[in-house]
């Protein structure tokens, strides 16, 4: 046991040190950012879920070493909303949003802005909508509802509403898909978007389109990229995590898509690393984001 916790101690350091180097070269810029992708790169901190559900500060102290500031938070390690806040504030981050259930929007909006506020969050929103079978348009006009009913509830508390894509919402509908059914029954004052561009690319869409497409929708962007060989064209809204990979290695072209994204707007990115090399693949990606040009 004894041997075990030191690999795990020394691995971590290792960690640690290799991650604050790979940012020494130029510590005046924002860490994740180039000359032409100014950023900015949180980290969703379900990157580390494995690691904060066995102890939340380790993961996060794993984060601090990752030069990573903004935050999307997982959960809150136990700890009442507002003093999350105050925890991670005082570790030198700053918490930007988050997602809760679904249900929690349809059922008590109040409460759900509530604890946004109490996190200290700008943005909150939602990351499934629950569903049997394939995604269908009575869902989808549901879910619009709720989800303006949601925004503007959050509105009051000066809290942006968003919803993130999953794949499942590209189903043909009229000339389009139900995402722009999505998109066209949410009202622009109340819901924005938060592109995941995996489950964009999985389903077989082109994400500077949809960007071009929907230009003062999207706020908030979820970096990540794609086994190559891995098909596309699904629409289950489910993949192997292990085909998520280090960002620059997969078939997702991000370069162009971050161009788009930057050039309308969006006001925030998240490396969102579901597969079990999360830690190892970080500091990799960041490196990626840190050579972009164009």
């Amino acid at each position: 046991m004894q041997t075990r916790r030191l690999v795990s101690t020394v691995s971590f350091i290792a960690i640690l040190t290799l991650t604050l180097s790979l940012h020494a070269a130029d510590p005046a810029r924002p860490v994740g950012t180039s000359a032409s992708f100014k950023g900015p790169v949180g980290l969703q901190m379900y990157s580390l879920r494995d690691i904060s559900a066995k102890d939340n500060d380790k993961a996060l102290k794993i984060a601090k070493g990752f030069g990573i500031t903004e935050l999307e938070l997982h959960g809150t390690g136990g700890m009442a909303p507002a003093d999350y806040r105050k925890h991670v504030e005082a570790m030198g981050f700053k918490p930007i949003a988050t997602h809760l259930d679904y249900a929690l929007f349809e059922k008590d909006p109040e409460a759900a802005a509530v604890k946004a506020k109490d996190l200290g969050l700008s943005f909150v929103g939602v990351a499934w909508i629950p569903h049997t079978g394939a995604f269908d348009e009575a869902t989808c006009r549901k879910a619009a509802a709720v989800f303006n009913r949601a925004g503007e509830v959050l509105a009051k508390y000066n809290i942006r509403f968003f919803y993130h894509n999953h794949g499942y919402e590209f189903v043909p509908f009229g000339d389009g898909t139900l995402f722009d059914l999505l998109v066209k029954e949410t009202k622009p004052e109340f819901v924005s978007f938060e592109m995941d561009i995996f489950w964009i690319a999985h389903p077989g869409q082109d994400p500077v389109k949809l960007l071009k497409k929907y230009p003062d929708r999207w706020q908030l962007f979820h970096l990540k990229d794609m086994k190559k060989g891995v098909a596309t064209g699904k629409l289950t809204g489910s993949e192997d995590v292990n085909n998520d990979v280090t960002l620059g290695t997969g078939q997702i072209d991000l370069a162009a898509a971050l161009k788009a994204a930057q050039e309308i707007g969006v006001k925030h990115y998240f490396i969102e690393d579901e597969s079990p090399r999360a830690v190892e693949q970080i500091p990799q990606s960041l490196k990626y984001l840190e050579s972009l040009s164009w």
